[in-house]
């Protein structure tokens, strides 16, 4: 029973991890990242150590490594 709860926890962590990851803006976002487009709030580009939703991927991520490793192990 345990085992078919956190299979059921880590395919909506897939799917959350698939969606959080496709929201995230590229780095050079098309050709108005080739003229400086959407830097205009901070000198260097925007922080991204205070992004959320690169924190959300973060923990997204270390849950699905952590969960693949339980179920791994889980006979």
């Amino acid at each position: 029973m345990l085992r078919y709860v956190l299979e059921v926890i880590l395919f909506l962590d897939c799917f959350a991890l698939m969606g959080i990851i496709l929201l995230q803006m590229s780095e050079h976002s098309g050709l108005g990242g080739a003229f400086g487009s959407g830097m205009s709030s901070t000198v260097f580009g925007r922080d991204e150590t205070k992004d959320p939703k690169r924190t959300l991927t973060v923990a997204l991520a270390a849950v699905f490594m952590l969960l693949g490793f339980v179920l791994s192990v889980l006979p």
